[in-house]
């Protein structure tokens, strides 16, 4: 690379760099809550360059939350062990046998997977589950899915301690019952459940699509609750797409200040979207969408 190229990419470095400054400004001290999927979790690179995102975060002032799936290592799992798993409307039939695993995988492999990429890039992070500190308690979802659960009562102060104290919490969603059970609870669920309790800044859902689409397929950056309904309605919004919109509506009703749907896959995702002025994929809001504006917002 020639001197005069090189120059050029550090001017361009330092001028992103300025740029940020007041989306810096705006999200200090914000809690934003991230759902790191499990195709989104991808190669060990992948991970390692998330972990990086959001030391970074917590160092200029967020307070990060992060709550894991971890779909397909389960199936992984299951088949090896040659347990069977169906699903039903997207949720997967869960017997004791398949709890067992789930939780298995979900509080101890992924869970300490991220964490230990997180302290790998020089954070604090600690793995907990909704069990702990009765963060998360859940109802049976329906009687068909077995050990499926939807929380029904939150108590987010573990969440609270482990951030005073400088500590990034990584949840894994599993549940308690009220009479002990363990219950599977689906990831963007728990996601949304923890940052209404938390009535964070950001939910922000890291997925394998680029965001929220229109009917002529392009991304639609900006949205607000009364469009998400009308474009489900119409059909525009469907399948997979769906749960994760039902998601945003659930966590804007009970005070998350927005949500982002983005693409987790693409590198430093969350940095785009906090601090650069185009964000990344479709943010979700209660007001009347416009052009993305971000500082302020």
């Amino acid at each position: 690379m020639k001197k005069q190229d090189m120059n050029r990419d550090w001017i361009a470095t330092a001028r992103t760099l300025s740029q940020a400054l007041p989306y810096l400004q705006r999200y200090e001290g914000a809690t934003v809550v991230i759902k790191l999927g499990g195709h989104a979790m991808g190669s060990d690179e992948a991970m390692e360059s998330f972990a990086r995102d959001v030391v970074l975060m917590q160092q200029v002032g967020v307070k990060p939350v992060i709550v894991h799936g971890g779909g397909p290592m389960i199936n992984r799992l299951l088949a090896e062990l040659n347990i069977k798993s169906d699903f039903v409307n997207g949720k997967r039939v869960t017997d004791k046998a398949t709890v067992e695993v789930v939780e298995m995988v979900l509080s101890g492999l992924v869970n300490k997977r991220i964490v230990q990429a997180i302290n790998g890039q020089g954070g604090r992070a600690v793995g907990i589950s909704g069990k702990d500190a009765n963060l998360m308690i859940c109802e049976q979802t329906h009687p068909d899915l077995g050990f499926v659960g939807t929380p029904v009562q939150m108590d987010p102060s573990i969440i609270q301690e482990l951030g005073d104290e400088n500590l990034i919490p990584v949840i894994a969603p599993v549940g308690a019952g009220r009479n002990g059970e363990t219950f599977n609870v689906n990831g963007d669920t728990a996601a949304g459940a923890i940052a209404g309790a938390l009535k964070a800044d950001r939910l922000l859902l890291l997925t394998d699509v680029s965001g929220v689409k229109g009917a002529d397929g392009a991304v639609l950056t900006s949205l607000n609750s009364a469009q998400i309904k009308q474009l489900t309605d119409e059909g525009v919004i469907a399948g997979g797409m769906i749960p994760k919109t039902e998601t945003a509506l659930d966590a804007l009703a009970a005070g998350v200040r927005a949500v982002v749907i983005l693409d987790g896959r693409a590198p430093n995702a969350c940095l785009l979207e906090l601090y650069t002025e185009h964000g990344a994929g479709s943010l979700i809001r209660d007001t009347e969408p416009s052009i993305r504006p971000k500082s302020g917002t």
